[in-house]
């Protein structure tokens, strides 16, 4: 059997730490931030876990 190849478009959106976590990005970032507070906009620019319900298709994805 081939080897399976790494999905580009989730491997641009998903990153693996160290320790095998997945961190993604929070959505709803580019569009309309003028009216947004700043401790909002702040959120916005840390990565966060991914949610385990999601981890084993996204592992699938970045094998």
């Amino acid at each position: 059997m081939p080897k399976l190849k790494t999905h580009k478009g989730a491997a641009s959106r998903f990153k693996v730490t160290g320790t095998g976590k997945i961190l993604r990005m929070k959505g709803n970032r580019s569009h309309l931030r003028r009216k947004k507070a700043a401790s909002t906009k702040r959120l916005y620019s840390r990565n966060i876990l991914l949610s385990s319900a999601d981890e084993s298709r996204i592992r699938k994805l970045l094998n």
